[in-house]
């Protein structure tokens, strides 16, 4: 089948992976279209609406009239109107998709969206983690994925002799723990722990790649759930430190197909457990290591791009 997925913004890249990712698996083609940036971290764009000529603008009119499926990210919906084009207007014959990523009016409103979906008849729902299963149960649960093989989400080689360097790249401060990591981190320091902060804000998303593999250990945040940030942390095996709460973990394990006790998190739900996780960390750069080293094998093993893309286009088949 041929896929158009349509979004204002493209969330953490993660369209664009899933057509890549998609592309590659050859199971179905895929394209996407998005309407603006919202952050400088220059993700890979395909049609994106302010570049497009009017060659570009013949070219998505074209994908609105012959895509089997829209799929719509993140709040939107054929009318959602992309240039002079509207999807409501090539919507007959089309099956659609809606995919939620926790966008603040999602998550402050989950039942306004539940309605709209149950008025419209739309029962081909997608949640980006698990937590939002518990707004919109309904819905099914879509992994995000990294290309495990991308040179920059390899692991490299790392001076393991101190001080441990732990990195964090928050697109918002106010969403990823920043205020309370700065925190315990100062107070670590005062107790005279070795560790260096590389905090990453507002760079490439290339650029932000490249300082993380270069750490030890990445903070991702403490929201009960994990982020992209978190799967490239594993992915360049680093010891990657996250709230999970016990619904998301009970949800990672069973896709996962492992324990809940072989999932590779160093788990901190608050800052007294982020210190002591940083703490251990910290004093003992071999064990670091080697949560690092399992966290790598997790994603090969369990969380490769073929099997979340293949996920995907499972769901898509039963469309």
């Amino acid at each position: 089948m041929n896929i158009l997925m349509l979004a204002v913004n493209d969330p953490a890249g993660t369209g664009i992976g899933f057509c890549r990712a998609v592309n590659r698996l050859g199971r179905h083609h895929c394209r996407i279209v998005t309407l603006e940036t919202r952050y400088t971290h220059s993700w890979p764009k395909d049609l994106h609406l302010p570049d497009l000529d009017d060659a570009g603008l013949a070219e998505l009119e074209r994908l609105l009239k012959t895509s089997d499926v829209f799929h719509f990210h993140m709040t939107i919906d054929e009318h959602t109107p992309f240039g002079p084009l509207l999807p409501a207007d090539f919507l007959p014959g089309k099956a659609v998709v809606h995919h939620e990523h926790g966008h603040h009016d999602f998550r402050s409103a989950p039942e306004r969206f539940r309605k709209k979906y149950r008025a419209l008849g739309r029962k081909n729902l997608l949640v980006s983690t698990p937590d939002l299963k518990r707004m919109m149960p309904e819905a099914r649960w879509q992994p995000n994925l990294v290309y495990e093989n991308e040179p920059s989400l390899r692991p490299r080689e790392r001076d393991w002799s101190g001080p441990l360097c732990l990195a964090h790249s928050p697109t918002r401060k106010d969403l990823k723990n920043t205020d309370e990591l700065l925190a315990v981190v100062e107070a670590l320091r005062g107790e005279g722990l070795p560790l260096e902060l590389e905090l990453i804000d507002n760079v490439p998303h290339v650029e932000c790649l490249e300082r993380k593999c270069a750490a030890h250990a990445l903070f991702d945040h403490m929201q009960g759930y994990y982020g992209v940030s978190s799967l490239e942390g594993l992915s360049q095996g680093l010891a990657v430190v996250a709230g999970l709460d016990d619904w998301n973990r009970a949800h990672v394990a069973e896709f996962a197909g492992v324990a809940e006790s072989d999932l590779p998190w160093v788990l901190a739900h608050d800052v007294d457990s982020l210190a002591r996780a940083l703490r251990g960390l910290a004093s003992d750069l071999e064990r670091c290591r080697a949560v690092g080293e399992a966290s790598r094998r997790f994603v090969e093993d369990c969380w490769s791009e073929a099997k979340v893309a293949g996920l995907l286009c499972d769901f898509w088949d039963t469309l």
